[in-house]
């Protein structure tokens, strides 16, 4: 009979990659401190006593060095997990990521197989400061070759970590480091929950509805999604039901769950923590507007996200610009008060 227990988001991974390192031998891990201290956020808790220094390696402080073995490692039939631990670090190893990763495949005509999970932490909310707090997902969502998983609980970020080891494409698989459970980091409680013991795998591109309601949809994905159902609780005080969507992955994007969600509410706010240009906030949109002849919006879409400025290391500057519940709540309610122009709307 299945068994399961609260786990943290860290938890769950570190138990996701431990169950695939037993069944598969060609599994293993690499990066800096994800041996004998486990990952400064979890990630790879344990795995060093369980399986030894061959296939759990603490490398150099050298990124590029590091995702370029574990593409070539990759494809000589391994399956390796490399994590980079900062997403901001991706400059000193784009390179590798983008010309090699995810385009070698495709260059080779499909005859080599990339089956890289590469691991990295996201995210802001305790004042790491520019070069530590970005999200950056929409990023690497924009560049082909990349199938990109950013889970917001511990359910499905362990089922989410098992189908990007076992899938044959390189996947981005990025954590929030407010929601992994860490002891000396706040974290939102909601992102710990049951997870069973054995190996189950969560689909890539099936969103999950966090929570149900008639009156607008809101989009998100990681943290957001947290603070995107307290704001649908303070709302739900005032009369305002907010349906919530989890992405769960950008790539591939779960279009369907968002369109059917909007047909039903008729409203849509976008809330994230990546950048407001060019970003999820821009493509959500885009994809419900391209189906205006189909849906009748009774207001205009509405985006919260992080302005085009460098995350600030300050504090109080630093949740001005990262969107929090009351930011969600508040533009909720403004989009319960607006209404689409005559002739807008199909």
């Amino acid at each position: 009979m299945s068994q399961t227990r609260n786990l943290t988001m860290a938890q769950a991974i570190a138990e996701g990659i431990a169950l695939e390192m037993t069944r598969d031998e060609r599994v293993f891990v690499m990066g800096e401190d994800i041996g004998t201290y486990g990952g400064i956020f979890g990630a790879t808790g344990g795995l060093l006593q369980k399986f030894g220094a061959e296939r759990v390696m603490d490398t150099p402080i050298s990124e590029t060095a590091f995702i370029g073995a574990a593409t070539g490692a990759a494809a000589t039939g391994l399956r390796p997990i490399v994590e980079l631990m900062f997403v901001d670090f991706f400059g000193v190893c784009m390179d590798q990521i983008y010309n090699h990763l995810a385009k070698n495949t495709y260059m080779a005509g499909g005859h080599i197989k990339l089956p890289v999970v590469l691991t990295t932490a996201i995210g802001g909310g305790y004042s790491d400061a520019a070069q530590h707090s970005q999200c950056l997902y929409s990023t690497f969502a924009h560049m082909p070759g990349l199938k990109v998983v950013v889970p917001s609980n511990a359910y499905d970020a362990k089922g989410l970590m098992i189908q990007a080891i076992r899938d044959d494409n390189p996947v981005m698989f990025m954590y929030h480091k407010g929601i992994m459970g860490l002891p000396w980091m706040a974290y939102f409680e909601g992102s710990t929950n049951a997870v069973p013991e054995e190996a189950y795998t969560v689909p890539f591109g099936e969103a999950r509805v966090a929570r149900e309601g008639k009156d607008l949809t809101i989009v998100a994905i990681s943290q957001m999604v947290h603070k995107a159902l307290l704001a649908a609780d303070e709302l739900a005080r005032g009369g305002i039901h907010a349906e919530v969507i989890d992405l769960r992955t950008l790539v591939p994007l779960d279009r369907d769950a968002v369109l059917k969600s909007v047909a039903k509410t008729g409203r849509l706010l976008v809330a994230d923590e990546d950048y407001l240009g060019f970003g999820l906030t821009g493509e959500i949109a885009a994809i419900v507007a391209e189906k205006l002849d189909t849906l009748a919006l009774k207001a205009p879409i509405q985006r919260l996200a992080v302005p085009g400025v460098p995350i600030p290391y300050s504090r109080p500057l630093e949740k001005f610009v990262i969107p929090q519940v009351a930011d969600i709540a508040e533009s909720a309610r403004r989009l319960m008060t607006r209404r689409v122009a005559e002739g807008v709307s199909a």
